[in-house]
């Protein structure tokens, strides 16, 4: 039975930093992983997707200015983007990021780890041992999501992809289906479809990107559409078989015969096998939490829960933030310390959910922050839409011949802040954290005609929305 102050169940980006404020909090810490140091994100999310995207975005760029245009003479290199992405996936080894925990003084155990009843974690090593982890403080759960895949016959044998798949694939399949209508389904149309895929995006509803403003996944669905990926929308798959390529049966339509098909169709939290019956919760479900990250219905305030696992935000920089908040709350409450929630205090004992930045890494890309304007109404606020055409800035202009984009403020009208922001546009990506600021701090707009934007930078938005604001 080995003793700790905290014990962390999941070695994420979210895990790495509650586990590193609690160490630096003066706790001796241990995070368990059954997989790779440095979690989804860093092997089969955000990195290699990312690695993907960025040749294809950098080409488009390039041939909408004349004379980078005239230069640009080929397509991607496919065998050169997909080692580039292996780079950017550390070739799928861990060394780097158990050095990083080396370093931090944490304790490593390697394993699938559970709760064995109150402030015990149980670990089935590798070797088939089993290890015996006490906490003297806290238990942490950060072990996110994994990919969700709907009830259809012939599914499993189809071996279809998920979000892993498709950010790790060593091949460029020659015909791609790609189901679900969110971040992942966009983002992987658009990086497979420029490395030469032929890509069907198949919808369930009438829209992409359901929970953003609806002009942004209008404008996505417009450039897909474009570069030649066949999006369909009202289309449900009712059936799935494979005998060399994949055979979708569909339920408006002939079936549809692909190498390889994509199931993008949400994440649950993964909480399945952890033993949370061991200690009152119920397996497979988020963990629900309060603000400083305790988990709700358990005794003793010792079981805490950050990232995607509570089900508050499945992004996984507000994953970090969460991790930063709580294991900061946490080496506070073992030293006996008041937690602090002045905003520049020792530490801030809430996670604050009102900004919530998010990035869309397509062609165009897609920058949000905060509320949409029905998300605000829907929650009682008496707010207004801003709308600018971001193509119209001398600074967008100069980005991009004939650039198109679109860019929204929502107001709060009884208080003249802002609720939310939504950028759609080429690098827009770079604009969104003045945006999450002004959100986060609730800057009147008032003062943010102080905020003098550079010129000529497509940061010169902020002026047209203040300037359409007060008419």
């Amino acid at each position: 039975m080995d003793e700790f102050d905290v014990v962390v169940l999941g070695a994420g980006p979210t895990g790495e930093n509650l586990a590193e404020r609690a160490h630096a909090g003066g706790l001796t810490v241990a995070i368990v992983e059954s997989e790779l140091v440095g979690g989804e994100c860093s092997y089969w999310a955000c990195m290699p997707s990312k690695a993907l995207l960025r040749p294809a975005a950098a080409l488009a760029d390039a041939g909408r200015v004349a004379g980078a245009r005239e230069a640009v003479t080929g397509t991607l290199d496919a065998a050169a983007v997909l080692r580039r992405r292996d780079d950017f996936a550390s070739h799928w080894k861990d060394d780097g990021q158990v050095g990083w925990l080396d370093s931090a003084g944490i304790t490593l155990v390697r394993g699938h780890g559970r709760l064995d009843g109150e402030r015990r974690v149980a670990v089935e090593t590798p070797g088939g041992e089993r290890r015996v982890l006490t906490a003297r403080h806290a238990v942490a759960v950060c072990t996110g999501t994994r990919a969700a895949l709907p009830e259809l016959p012939g599914l499993a044998e189809a071996r279809p992809w998920t979000s892993r798949e498709a950010t790790s694939s060593p091949r460029v399949p020659e015909r791609l289906a790609v189901v679900g209508g969110g971040v992942v389904a966009v983002e992987m149309a658009t990086a497979w479809r420029a490395l030469g895929s032929e890509v069907t995006l198949l919808v369930r509803g009438d829209r992409l990107l359901a929970k953003l403003e609806p002009f942004a996944g209008e404008l996505v669905a417009e450039s897909l559409r474009a570069a030649g990926v066949d999006v369909r929308f009202g289309t449900t798959v009712t059936g799935v078989r494979r005998d060399g390529p994949v055979v979708l049966t569909l339920n408006d339509g002939p079936d549809l015969t692909a190498d390889e098909v994509l199931f993008a169709t949400g994440r649950v939290p993964a909480t399945a096998d952890l033993g949370l019956e061991t200690v009152g919760l119920e397996a497979g479900k988020p963990i629900e939490v309060d603000d400083t990250g305790l988990a709700a219905g358990v005794a003793g305030g010792w079981l805490y829960a950050a990232g995607d696992v509570n089900g508050r935000a499945l992004l996984t920089h507000q994953g970090k933030y969460q991790g930063r908040i709580f294991g900061t709350v946490i080496a506070d409450r073992a030293a006996g310390r008041e937690l602090d929630r002045a905003p520049w205090g020792r530490s801030v004992a809430t996670a604050d959910e009102r900004a919530l930045p998010q990035v869309v890494f397509t062609d165009p890309e897609v920058a949000a922050v905060g509320l949409t304007l029905e998300q605000a109404e829907r929650r009682g606020h008496r707010a207004r839409a801003v709308d600018y055409d971001l193509g119209s800035v001398a600074g967008s202009s100069l980005y991009a011949d004939g650039y198109q984009g679109r860019a929204r403020a929502v107001v709060d009208l009884d208080r003249e802040t802002l609720l939310g922001v939504t950028f759609v546009g080429s690098g827009v990506a770079e604009l969104l954290h003045s945006a999450t600021i002004a959100v986060a701090g609730e800057v009147p707009i008032a003062r943010l005609w102080h905020a003098v934007p550079s010129y000529p930078t497509i940061s010169e938005i902020w002026l047209r929305l203040l300037e359409t604001y007060r008419g």
